[in-house]
């Protein structure tokens, strides 16, 4: 008890914190990505990056310690009215970070706070500049003029937004129902026009099948023709060369039995055998005029008429012996 009394009333140990208590105060381990802003004498004088710092105790002072990594803030849906006044709930999401620590403390209250609600605002005027059809189809251009609004409003904040990006756009259940029906009627208009289109191509595929069909069969009939044209021809020529050379050998047949006959008849006996074939040719003419008819006129003299008939075969036998 008793030591433990003078080591509280030496001077020695108070002096000894008074040192620790001052070092731990003057010195100071910044992490990574952290900003420490520093006040001396309630201004502000500097702001320590990340690592060992010192600052003058009591007369210096950590102000703020700000977060320089990105962040990203959830913006709270909220109502706004397009250009055609129809009234939507949006939110969204941004993304933003620190780029001067100083800034961020001295130039603004609460740099979270400011930035979502600018964010808020510049939502509504964007969505204010277009009617409701476009707000659903430019959702990249809604994103991007926002983004390029708060970046100039944010700069001497000492914050960089980095990016917006809008969630949902929820429309008023009157206007969902109608927008449904709409796109019911699209559904139903685009189903029509693609069976009046399918119905059409097979219609001209199917006219193009038949002429084509027709303009073969008009090619194979022609061609028919043309094939039966060149055999009638082939056929005529092969006919006619086939009669030409029948009557050719006809014609010399006749010709050698002439010469054989007319060798024979320059002889006696051959003479007579004209004769008498001559005269029985005679003959058989009067006979087949006799059968003929069951009348036969005569003027008499048929014997004479035999005789002579006979006397001209000699006669022209005797010119064909000379």
């Amino acid at each position: 008890m008793y030591l433990f009394e003078n080591l509280i009333s030496s001077p020695a140990l108070w002096i000894t914190i008074v040192i620790l208590y001052t070092l731990k105060k003057g010195i100071h381990f910044v992490p990574q990505n952290r900003g420490y802003v520093i006040y001396t004498l309630g201004k502000y004088s500097k702001t320590l990056s990340a690592g060992l710092n010192f600052i003058v105790p009591f007369v210096q002072s950590v102000a703020a310690d700000r977060n320089l990594k990105e962040q990203s803030l959830e913006i709270m849906s909220q109502s706004a009215i397009t250009k055609d006044n129809i009234t939507l709930d949006i939110d969204g999401i941004l993304f933003m970070k620190v780029t001067d620590a100083a800034a961020a403390t001295n130039n603004i209250t609460d740099y979270k706070m400011s930035v979502t609600q600018l964010a808020m605002t510049t939502m509504r005027n964007a969505i204010g500049s277009m009617e409701l059809d476009e707000c659903f189809q430019n959702r990249d251009l809604i994103n991007a003029q926002i983004l390029g609004s708060m970046t100039e409003a944010t700069a001497p904040w000492g914050v960089m937004v980095t990016r917006y990006e809008i969630k949902d756009i929820t429309p008023p259940q009157s206007i969902r129902e109608d927008m449904e029906k709409q796109m019911t009627a699209e559904r139903e208009k685009r189903s029509v026009i693609l069976t009046a289109q399918g119905v059409k191509t097979a219609a001209i595929t199917q006219a193009e099948g038949h002429k084509q069909a027709r303009v073969l069969d008009a090619e194979a009939a022609k061609a028919e023709q043309v094939l039966a044209a060149e055999a009638s021809k082939e056929s005529q020529i092969l006919t006619a060369a086939g009669k030409a050379e029948a009557i050719r050998l006809v014609a010399i047949a006749d010709a050698d039995a002439l010469e054989v006959v007319g060798k024979a008849a320059n002889t006696e006996q051959g003479q007579a055998a004209v004769t008498l074939t001559l005269a029985q040719n005679a003959i058989i003419a009067h006979q087949a005029i006799a059968k003929e008819s069951t009348v036969v006129l005569t003027d008499g003299k048929t014997g004479d008429n035999i005789a002579n008939t006979v006397a001209q075969a000699i006669a022209v036998s005797s010119s064909l012996k000379v």
